[in-house]
């Protein structure tokens, strides 16, 4: 992985909370793909906006966007990086390059992803209000609690709960800004204010999620426990 996917690991410092903001904000940055990932996700469709602005050709600002999501793809490939967030970049290109080619509208670029990030709004609205925050379940894993954060790690429950929340709203309100805009505005208008919204609401949104987390209680890495309890059965067995 390159310097542009994530930070350095952070080194320890005499201060355990600063060490746990870190920490955070290293795993965050590996979660959302960092600079590079963020780079990849919008080149696709800022190539798209920009060329249909030109030329008004629905083919071939599709066919160039899916291209470029493709060969970002080869590229990673090509240099053994991690490529989870580039395939799933890719997949949400290529849906929004059928629609656009299959509806002969420009607008059918947009319309799946704006359709999945309105939906991931109420998701994660919803799962916060339930008290099953999504967020606690996509970075689990990232942190080595999974799960855990449910029953032994309340303090973890809660931040994820708030940082769930604080991603709904934010998407949520995104979308209403960006649905009204795809069944009155123009195509072009509505891309160019697609790639201006693409990047703040992220930010604002992951920073939520790093100044909750990093005032949480630290994870439980159940990955270590597991490796601990293994380790001594295997002492059991061998005494």
């Amino acid at each position: 992985m390159t310097s542009l996917d994530k930070p350095t690991s952070p080194e320890p410092s005499a201060d355990p909370s600063a060490d746990q903001k870190a920490v955070t904000q290293a795993a965050l940055f590996d979660a959302f793909g960092g600079i590079r990932g963020t780079v990849e996700t919008m080149l696709p469709g800022l190539l798209f906006v920009m060329i249909y602005t030109i030329n008004r050709d629905v083919k071939m600002s599709a066919i160039a966007a899916g291209a470029v999501a493709v060969l970002l793809v080869i590229v990673r490939l090509l240099r053994k990086d991690t490529v989870k967030h580039a395939f799933s970049g890719v997949f949400g290109v290529g849906v929004g390059v059928a629609f656009a080619l299959f509806t002969g509208s420009a607008k059918g670029f947009y319309l799946p992803g704006m359709i999945y990030g309105a939906g991931l709004g109420v998701a994660f609205t919803l799962s916060a209000l339930v008290g099953f925050p999504l967020l606690g379940v996509v970075l689990g894993p990232v942190f080595k609690e999974n799960l855990s954060w449910r029953t032994r790690n309340p303090g973890r429950k809660k931040a994820y709960t708030k940082a769930s929340l604080a991603w709904g709203i934010i998407f949520l309100a995104k979308y209403a800004i960006l649905f009204p805009l795809y069944w009155w505005g123009d195509a072009t208008q509505l891309g160019w204010v697609l790639i201006a919204l693409k990047l703040p609401p992220m930010v604002l949104a992951v920073y939520f999620t790093w100044l909750f987390l990093a005032k949480a209680p630290p994870p439980i890495d159940v990955i270590a426990e597991w490796e601990a309890k293994d380790a001594a059965a295997r002492d059991r067995g061998t005494g």
